[in-house]
């Protein structure tokens, strides 16, 4: 009797299901609570600055301040230089990043620690500093150069129309974040490997680093883009000391006469900078890297259903 009686089933504990369950829960819980305060800590300034921009006393509601921003004098030619000279600052660091940090990479891994100390330098000089250096580099032209090819090259570079000295100081403010971005994208591809293999398929130099290394880190170099864009956008320290007028420093010479322009010209920057932010990050998702690693899970999970067939 005792062989055929049946062993009572175990009786789950579930004493310590439940501090487990809340353990889940108080995440949920802070990061709804952190997301809602970021929501207003980021949401909450543009709101208002909108409101300000459509709330005109006396006349109500109004979009007038947003539909005369195309004819608003000054906004095209600062929104057209901005334009051309982040396109050069965009082409200058990425020129001169991206074949210094696969050089080191591939030829001088120890001198690794020195580039990165000399692009970080920027961080530690403020911009009015540089601005002060820029300018007493700028005076010796009439002062020690007026008699030499070089007076000339020093106004050439002064060019109101395309001031290529803030091309230069744009660049050098911009590298911290660049060399970040960038190393970044290096470290996440072997590119002494590929570098290797496209070298005994017979490639040469430029055509393994235009077609093997550049395609794989194309994450790396759009979010360096956008950085750069990014900082070329808001700066205005340099640009005003320097006394030129791009987009920034027309948006704050018009605060004093026509300010809810000013601000609603403030709100669209904003709002097309986030629009770039998530293409660029839509794009660089669906680089080649991605498509490999998920072209590579799915022939991962077809081999067990093919043994399974066999």
């Amino acid at each position: 009797m005792a062989a055929l009686t049946a062993a009572p089933a175990p009786v789950p504990d579930t004493s310590r299901a439940a501090p487990a369950g809340r353990r889940r829960q108080r995440p949920r819980l802070w990061r709804g609570l952190v997301g809602l305060l970021a929501g207003v800590y980021f949401l909450g300034p543009m709101f208002f600055s909108v409101l300000f921009t459509v709330d005109v006393p006396g006349r109500g509601f109004t979009f007038a301040s947003y539909s005369g921003i195309l004819g608003t004098a000054g906004f095209w030619p600062g929104v057209r230089l901005t334009m051309e000279m982040a396109a050069a600052t965009i082409a200058g660091v990425l020129l001169l990043l991206v074949p210094a940090l696969l050089a080191v990479r591939l030829t001088a891994p120890k001198l690794r620690v020195v580039v990165e100390i000399v692009c970080s330098l920027p961080l530690v000089v403020p911009a009015v500093a540089l601005t002060a250096g820029i300018s007493q580099v700028l005076s010796w032209g009439p002062e020690h150069f007026a008699d030499t090819p070089l007076f000339q090259t020093f106004n050439a570079i002064q060019n109101p129309g395309f001031p290529l000295v803030l091309v230069l100081a744009y660049v050098l403010m911009s590298m911290p974040l660049a060399y970040r971005t960038l190393d970044a994208g290096l470290r996440a591809v072997d590119v002494p490997t590929l570098v290797e293999a496209a070298r005994n398929c017979g490639a040469s130099w430029p055509r393994a680093v235009l077609q093997v290394v550049l395609p794989n880190m194309r994450g790396a170099l759009l979010n360096t883009a956008f950085l750069t864009l990014a900082l070329v956008l808001g700066e205005y320290t340099v640009s005003s000391i320097l006394g030129y007028t791009p987009f920034a420093v027309w948006i704050v010479s018009i605060g004093d006469s026509e300010a809810q322009t000013s601000v609603a010209v403030s709100v669209i920057s904003l709002v097309l900078t986030w629009g770039l932010l998530l293409l660029l990050a839509a794009v660089g998702r669906g680089g080649p890297s991605v498509r490999t690693s998920r072209t590579t899970r799915r022939r991962r999970a077809a081999v067990p259903a093919a043994q399974e067939i066999s």
